[in-house]
């Protein structure tokens, strides 16, 4: 068993994620947490989690309807600082300094 391990089983679509998101934020950038899960859906789930947060799905398998996943956290990357402007202008469009 991993250093970091999660137990999802007998949990449905959208929990396990959500517990991994969580857990994951206690690992280190670089180590791995270890999930096991019963939902056949959390195969589909865990490659599009990590897809989007830039996570490494190591490997996953599947024995006797319990699935195992290694996720490998990425490497923190700091935000960049932006004023409130700044982000209004992401979400909105440009200002100018009539608007």
């Amino acid at each position: 068993m991993s250093a970091h391990f999660l137990d999802t089983k007998g949990m449905n679509c959208p929990i396990p994620i959500l517990k991994a998101k969580k857990a994951l934020n206690d690992v280190p950038a670089g180590e791995v947490l270890e999930i096991v899960a019963t939902d056949p859906g959390a195969v589909a789930d865990f490659e599009a989690f990590c897809r989007q947060t830039g996570n490494e799905l190591v490997e996953w398998s599947e024995e006797g309807g319990i699935y195992s996943f290694h996720i490998k956290r990425a490497a923190q990357r700091p935000l960049p600082r932006t004023s409130a402007v700044n982000r209004y202008r992401a979400v909105k469009g440009n200002l100018t300094a009539c608007d």
